[in-house]
């Protein structure tokens, strides 16, 4: 049974399973008057948003609003087949974004450029959002859901461009979809909070990240609701975490990207030598290299060298 995990008043963390794996992607239920979705992950995922509303004895017949933070197809990818199972709601995007929940072709091919042969078990179907249901927020725009409650749009790049973060003001916490990076909670049994940049193609910019960080901090967060999973009380520990890893995952790829020849080697050697730096460190704190969190993490080596590569590229 996919059970939903109450986080705080009104707030609700639904595991959306991503990619057949538990605490990767999350998609929040906010219960205020207007029921509100915050990322809906890729198509696979949607019986299981599904199943996480039934079991809080909601019908998707009552969402009014289902926010995406950006349109990648890991947060944005079932939009349109849950808008299908939510007749009434619309879907509130970053201006940069909208037309391509709209027209999915350019996003579609975007992924299976990253993923290639395993684009279908990944995000199949990406369907189309109707453009009369779609609502555009821009950087400040605010959104009421309740009396109490009026969340603020924050323009957040630094993953991507049509990335906008939002803030809840009742509880103090942002939602920062994949601009404050990952949270691993498969180590939090371990004693341990890991937090990584998501660096993925094609608009990473660790300049703009570094700004969107910056936002958040100057703004006193008391928490911080990850996509890439999870809830932190230590928003302090996020910040300083990613700004010691984003260095170091540029460093490493630099290296990779002057010693290698092809794109593919670059990325290759990138993967490994994130691997690496990541292990030994896990390693020090007693995490041996067969621990789960490694399924996870071998993926988001991958594309996180990817987007750097391509970064460093365009440079």
């Amino acid at each position: 049974m996919n059970s939903p995990v109450q986080v705080e008043n009104n707030i609700f963390l639904i595991d959306a399973i991503d990619l057949g794996m538990k605490e990767r992607t999350g998609a929040y239920l906010l219960t205020e008057i207007d029921l509100t979705i915050i990322e809906t992950s890729a198509s696979p995922s949607v019986p299981f948003i599904l199943e996480g509303l039934r079991n809080l004895n909601i019908s998707p017949e009552d969402i009014k609003y289902i926010i995406v933070t950006h349109i990648h197809l890991d947060h944005a990818g079932g939009a349109g087949l849950l808008l299908e199972y939510c007749p009434n709601a619309k879907i509130v995007v970053h201006e940069k974004g909208a037309r391509h929940l709209v027209n999915p072709e350019r996003l579609i091919a975007g992924a299976k450029a990253v993923y290639g042969d395993k684009f279908n078990a990944l995000f199949d179907p990406v369907v189309p959002v109707p453009e009369n249901r779609v609502i555009i927020k821009k950087n400040k725009e605010t959104l009421s859901i309740s009396e109490n409650c009026t969340l603020t749009f924050y323009d957040t790049p630094g993953h991507s461009n049509h990335h906008f973060s939002i803030y809840h003001p009742g509880v103090n916490g942002m939602f920062t979809g994949d601009t404050a990076g990952v949270f691993y909670q498969a180590l939090i049994k371990d004693g341990i909070e890991l937090y990584l940049p998501s660096t993925s193609p094609n608009q990473f910019d660790p300049e703009k990240m570094l700004a969107s960080l910056q936002l958040f901090e100057n703004m006193d967060l008391r928490y911080i609701f990850f996509s890439h999973y999870g809830v932190s009380e230590k928003p302090n520990e996020v910040y300083k975490q990613i700004r010691y890893w984003l260095p170091v995952f540029l460093e490493e790829a630099k290296l990779a990207f002057e010693q290698e020849e092809t794109t593919e080697m670059q990325v290759h050697e990138t993967e490994a030598r994130l691997r690496k730096r990541v292990t030994e460190y896990l390693a020090s704190k007693n995490i041996p290299s067969n621990h789960s969190v490694f399924q996870i993490l071998s993926l988001d080596f991958e594309i996180c060298a990817m987007g750097i590569i391509d970064y460093l590229t365009k440079q």
